[in-house]
């Protein structure tokens, strides 16, 4: 299931495009990796929780704890594998964000799903949920040994062309958007899906596609300025 799970009219016009468009949307929109047919993959569900705070519209990310033995130090957005108890997608997505940043799921509405995305190096299939934050709840590290930190971070700041630069491995076939913004550092999955909602939702500005940076250098640059 994919597309809109409410009237998008119901919905604050901030948020009604991107809600209109998500049943318009195939994978191809947010990356060019299917699972394979030969190869388990494992269900998993992000929550992409907008809400509108004091500098207006703003999404939650949170920080992985850099002793993981995964993904260690990386933005994303709170979310996990399925859990065998968990009913749907959505199920999965609010279990995991409540367990990760302490969001209280009374006050997150679900609004949309987006198609699957499979992320190669983990093997997961990802379904990324959409939900407005109707009524707001303190968040935070949960569990220190997962979650570093928890922000909710405005869309101008992630619009804004000054935090937007792309980065590359050198060695690797691998170039993709990056941002640095509210003293984090975003690239791989998180930038990229980032990036596509951001132009999908009418909040994006044009930036220089053309700033690419290695990404150990960026990485090491963002961590000494802000240390």
């Amino acid at each position: 299931m994919k597309g809109p799970l409410v009237d998008p009219a119901s919905v604050p016009d901030w948020l009604r495009a991107l809600v209109e468009i998500s049943g318009k949307l195939d994978s191809t929109a947010f990356t060019r990796f299917t699972p394979p047919e030969d190869e388990l993959t494992r269900a998993a569900s992000v929550l992409i929780l907008f809400g509108h705070g004091e500098r207006g519209p703003d999404v939650l990310l949170l920080r992985r704890a850099d002793t993981l033995g995964s993904h260690a130090g990386q933005v994303a957005f709170p979310g996990g594998g399925a859990d065998p108890e968990d009913a749907d997608a959505v199920a999965t997505a609010l279990r995991e964000a409540e367990e990760e940043t302490g969001v209280d799921p009374a006050g997150v509405r679900p609004v949309a799903i987006l198609p699957e995305l499979f992320i190669p190096v983990s093997k997961f299939a990802v379904t990324p949920v959409l939900a407005h934050w109707h009524a707001p709840s303190p968040v935070h590290a949960v569990d220190p040994g997962e979650t570093a930190a928890v922000a909710r971070v405005p869309l101008a700041d992630l619009a804004d062309p000054a935090n937007r630069f792309q980065v590359r491995r050198p060695g690797t076939t691998y170039k993709g958007p990056a941002f640095t913004v509210n003293g984090l550092f975003v690239w791989g999955f998180t930038a990229g899906l980032l990036t596509v909602l951001l132009e999908l939702g009418g909040w994006a500005r044009e930036w220089d596609r053309g700033d690419v940076r290695d990404l150990d250098v960026a990485l090491r640059d963002h961590l000494l300025a802000t240390d």
